[in-house]
């Protein structure tokens, strides 16, 4: 194979590769793709947000109360294991101790979603108010241009006749 053939293989490849690359489609089966919004944004609303944040502290509280009924009791028996000359105590301390630790890290990641959840709610509730704020400030303005303009598409009488050079009417 010559070097040329080579590189013309290869930018073919190239090229049948990068048209069918998109990032933000969804093939549909027959080689077209359907963008966002033919089907749909993603849409999250406060109600699923406030469903995750209480998932997530129930959660929290369940791996508290729940998970952690055996770490007691394996720490004593491996204590009194380890007392008696046993090896096993060992291994049982240090497998009650990582469960705890890795018990904590969950609780963490789960109140870290709720605390999340919980912010994320406030600053959205926030966003939403100032938007609907601000558009309903333009709808004011567009509705004082609206006035003075008169009719849509017709022509303000404030700036006089067409072909006037003065401006007036009259």
């Amino acid at each position: 194979m010559a070097w040329e053939e080579w590189e013309q293989l290869r930018s073919q490849a190239a090229e049948r590769r990068s048209t069918h690359t998109q990032l933000d489609h969804v093939d549909t089966g027959g080689g077209h793709s359907a963008g966002p919004g033919r089907y749909g944004d993603l849409k999250v609303g406060q109600d699923d947000l406030a469903k995750i944040g209480e998932h997530a502290f129930t959660l929290y509280d369940d791996l508290w109360k729940k998970g952690r009924t055996a770490v007691p009791s394996s720490e004593k028996a491996a204590g009194n294991l380890a007392g008696e000359g046993f090896a096993l105590g060992s291994g049982l301390k240090h497998v009650a101790t990582r469960w705890d630790e890795q018990l904590g890290s969950l609780r963490d990641a789960c109140g870290h979603i709720s605390q999340h959840m919980t912010v994320t709610k406030k600053i959205h509730a926030t966003d939403d108010h100032l938007v609907g704020r601000r558009m309903s400030s333009i709808d004011a303005l567009d509705a004082g241009f609206d006035e003075r303009a008169g009719a849509h598409g017709g022509r303000n009488p404030v700036y006089g006749e067409p072909g006037r050079k003065d401006g007036r009417d009259g």
